[in-house]
């Protein structure tokens, strides 16, 4: 199972989403430098997802490194925007008609 590990400029309801299709979703440390974040994410075979898009630079965080790295650039970065980007994505894991029930699910309690 995919365990997802959210960045503090995370919304909580894009770990609403992903706890609502199955998956596990925790919040880090609330101050942590980018590279304790990277380390977190490495060590507990995380899938990171971010806002920063520092995480974007495959020289400071080589993606083999990872389980995978996901940068959030969604603009205006309103939470339902953010959950319409990270659910593009489900479709890899998931049969897209459950993927949209999920979504019109989470988008209504916006």
């Amino acid at each position: 199972m995919l365990k997802f590990l959210l960045d503090e400029n995370v919304p909580r309801k894009v770990k609403e989403f992903l706890e609502s299709v199955g998956y596990v979703a925790e919040y880090s440390t609330k101050g942590l430098k980018n590279s304790q974040l990277a380390s977190i994410a490495i060590s507990g075979k995380y899938v990171l997802v971010t806002r920063d898009s520092d995480f974007a630079n495959t020289i400071l965080y080589p993606p083999g490194q990872f389980n995978g790295i996901i940068v959030l650039r969604v603009h205006p970065p309103r939470a339902e925007k953010l959950i319409e980007g990270i659910s593009g994505l489900n479709n890899v894991f998931m049969p897209v008609s459950t993927m949209l029930k999920s979504l019109l699910k989470a988008l209504r309690r916006c």
